[in-house]
C-alpha cells in the first residue's frame, strides 16, 4: 500500500501489525496461570494495545512532530512489551519458545516504526 492509499490510521501497515501483536499476545497470555491475572498478563496486555493505540492516536494529531513522539511512545511500549515476553518464558510462565513468534514480529514492528519515524522527520524538514 502506498501512501496515495492511507485515508486512515487503519490503513497503515505499522498500525494492522501492531494489532496482530496484540491479539497473539492476547492469546498467549491467555494461557498464563490464574495467578498471573493482575501481573503479568494484564502488564503485558497493556503494552500491546498502546502501541496500537499510540500509532493511531498520533496519525489523529494535527501536527507531524505530535504524530513522530507518538510513535516514539508506541516503540516504548513495544520495548515494554519483549520485555515482559521474555520474562513470561523465563520465569516459565509462559512455555518455552512460545513467544519467539511475536519477538520475531516485535522486532520486524519496530524496524517499521523507525522507518516511519525517519521519514516523517525527513519529510518535515
Amino acid at each position: 500500500m502506498n501512501d496515495t492509499q492511507i485515508k486512515s490510521y487503519k490503513d497503515l501497515r505499522v498500525w494492522r501489525e501492531a494489532m496482530e501483536i496484540a491479539a497473539q499476545s492476547y492469546r498467549l497470555s491467555a494461557r498464563f496461570p490464574r495467578d498471573e491475572a493482575y501481573g503479568l498478563t494484564s502488564q503485558l496486555r497493556r503494552a500491546v494495545v498502546s502501541i496500537a493505540a499510540n500509532i493511531a492516536e498520533g496519525y489523529g494529531r494535527e501536527s507531524t512532530g505530535a504524530y513522530v513522539q507518538f510513535l516514539k511512545v508506541a516503540q516504548g511500549s513495544l520495548k515494554e512489551a519483549e520485555t515482559l515476553l521474555l520474562l513470561a518464558e523465563q520465569i516459565e510462565v509462559a512455555p518455552k519458545g512460545a513467544a519467539a513468534p511475536l519477538l520475531e514480529r516485535t522486532d520486524a514492528l519496530g524496524r517499521m516504526l523507525n522507518g516511519l519515524i525517519r521519514s516523517l522527520q525527513k519529510d518535515s524538514s
